[in-house]
């Protein structure tokens, strides 16, 4: 009899199996198990409203609205952003089909290219750029809610600290929140999503009101042409597609969940190009307009909205908090609090993970990123934009060139066993990160080269994907097809596969 189980499209551990896993404390607690087939339940339709509401975000508004600063119009915008959503799609596609077949988080996932304790190094990476994106949009809400209580109370403004104590503020919110978990981050997001669809709606109308229509408001020309534009178009595609690097890698922590591998793919293509496209469309248009009617672009939305009455104030300040709160628990949570699970089973729970995760975001100093549009995508972007590219590319080898999509997903949470390599470490993947790492930083000392750091997500991805491929070839933790097979059952009731219901 074998470990595993393979019923359609995932594979879930014996009864057996998990029993004797579940003794592992040290590598196994309820947030990192593999998944039963009972919860491989999310329908296509979860996965497109996931994508929505994270794309309906101010992150992205910036993103696309500080192209029209940079100098684009709005349609060379509109073609970068959805350039750059393609082309990070392929990468966040191949690594969510280990999550759905395997059933397993992002940080168990990463034990099979790194090793059970080697894992720590891609998860916690992955850790602290998502705690510096819970601190750029926590300081986004706590402008809104600053922008709120300036205008409720006469003498706020007058406190030397307002601004810090409204960020301070919205920061406790979201990380109470956090600490509820991922069933609080779902019912959370079933709210925000069409709430934040519809303020984009009034928004972009708004726009087109006050600058004579769409025709006014679209009708800017570039201001960057020929060899500016590209040198501004290459790193702001690597920009957008920095942007879901992060997702790239831990996107098992969401398609562990999935039913079948063609509905979560089939929704994922469908839903997050296209939502980014059109969003981006509403922080274009009404970026332009704000130039038409202000006589500057204004890239921030929170500048934006103080222009407002006192009551519009208030009212969009409440949908920026919404929005801000959403994106932080659903997207930039999840990740690091599993991390730091990972470190300690034994001891670090969800809750404990999400107020680590709030405390290194203050570390990370959202204040500096945001104070001008360069830094949030040339140095945020693209710093760990060329920092995750190799973590990408190695996942990549490892599930589809190197192991081809078999594992033994019992030894993943067995101490001492086949994926714990040297010491719980395998140092081929760490040097085939350092080698990703080396192409990127090769661009950074040798300025005819710089387009090797410009674009240090491409380049990564292409240099650890590589390296790990040929390191791994005679690695003895690769398993045959009939290896695999020796391991795993089929479940099938008469001529068809049971899925969950």
């Amino acid at each position: 009899m074998g470990s595993q189980v393979a019923a359609g499209d995932v594979v879930v551990l014996s009864d057996a199996a998990q029993v004797q896993a579940s003794e592992n404390r040290s590598l196994w607690n309820d947030d990192l198990r593999p998944c039963t087939l009972a919860e491989h339940s999310w329908h296509s339709s979860k996965f497109a409203s996931l994508w929505v509401g994270m794309c309906i975000c101010l992150p992205t508004y910036s993103l696309a609205s500080g192209m029209i600063a940079l100098g684009m119009n709005w349609w060379e915008s509109v073609l970068t952003i959805f350039t750059g959503s393609c082309i990070v799609l392929f990468p966040i596609l191949l690594v969510s089909h280990a999550g759905t077949k395997f059933g397993i988080p992002y940080p168990v996932f990463a034990r099979l290219w790194f090793g059970t304790r080697g894992a720590h190094i891609p998860a916690l990476a992955r850790a602290v750029i998502a705690a510096g994106w819970f601190g750029i949009n926590a300081w986004f809400g706590g402008q809104a809610v600053d922008a709120i209580l300036g205008r409720v109370f006469g003498g706020w403004n007058a406190i030397a600290i307002h601004l810090l104590l409204a960020f301070m503020l919205f920061w406790a919110i979201n990380v109470t929140i956090a600490m509820r978990g991922p069933q609080a981050i779902g019912k959370l997001a079933v709210v925000a999503a069409p709430t934040l669809a519809v303020g984009s709606l009034v928004l972009l109308g708004w726009a087109a009101v006050r600058a004579g229509g769409f025709g006014g408001m679209l009708s800017a020309p570039a201001q960057i042409h020929g060899a500016t534009f590209w040198r501004a178009f290459y790193p702001s595609v690597i920009g957008v597609i920095a942007f879901w690097a992060t997702l790239a890698l831990n996107i098992p922590d969401y398609t562990r969940y999935a039913r079948s591998q063609r509905g979560q793919m089939l929704a994922q293509a469908a839903s997050m190009p296209l939502s980014m496209a059109a969003f981006s469309f509403v922080g274009i248009a009404v970026t332009s307009a704000t130039v038409l009617v202000f006589g500057k672009a204004l890239w921030n939305p929170v500048e934006l909205i103080l222009r407002f009455p006192p009551v519009a104030v208030i009212v969009a300040g409440l949908i920026v908090i919404l929005s801000s709160v959403t994106i932080n628990v659903g997207a930039n949570v999840m990740a690091p609090a599993r991390a730091f699970e990972n470190v300690w089973p034994r001891r670090i729970t969800f809750a404990v993970g999400a107020v680590m995760t709030g405390i290194l975001s203050l570390a990370m100093q959202p204040w500096f990123v945001l104070a001008q549009f360069s830094n949030y995508i040339f140095v945020w972007l693209g710093t760990y934009g060329a920092l995750l590219g190799p973590l990408d590319g190695i996942a990549i080898a490892d599930y589809w060139l190197v192991r081809a999509r078999r594992l033994d997903l019992a030894q993943l949470y067995t101490p001492g066993g086949v994926y714990s390599y040297t010491g719980g470490v395998n140092v081929r993947a760490v040097y085939a990160l350092c080698i990703g790492w080396t192409i990127a930083l090769i661009g950074w000392f040798v300025p005819p080269l710089h387009f090797l750091w410009s674009g240090g997500w491409l380049f990564g991805l292409a240099g650890g994907l590589l390296a790990y491929w040929r390191l791994m070839k005679d690695q003895p933790s690769r398993m045959s097809a009939a290896q695999y097979e020796s391991i795993t059952d089929q479940a099938v009731i008469g001529n068809r596969v049971p899925l969950p219901r």
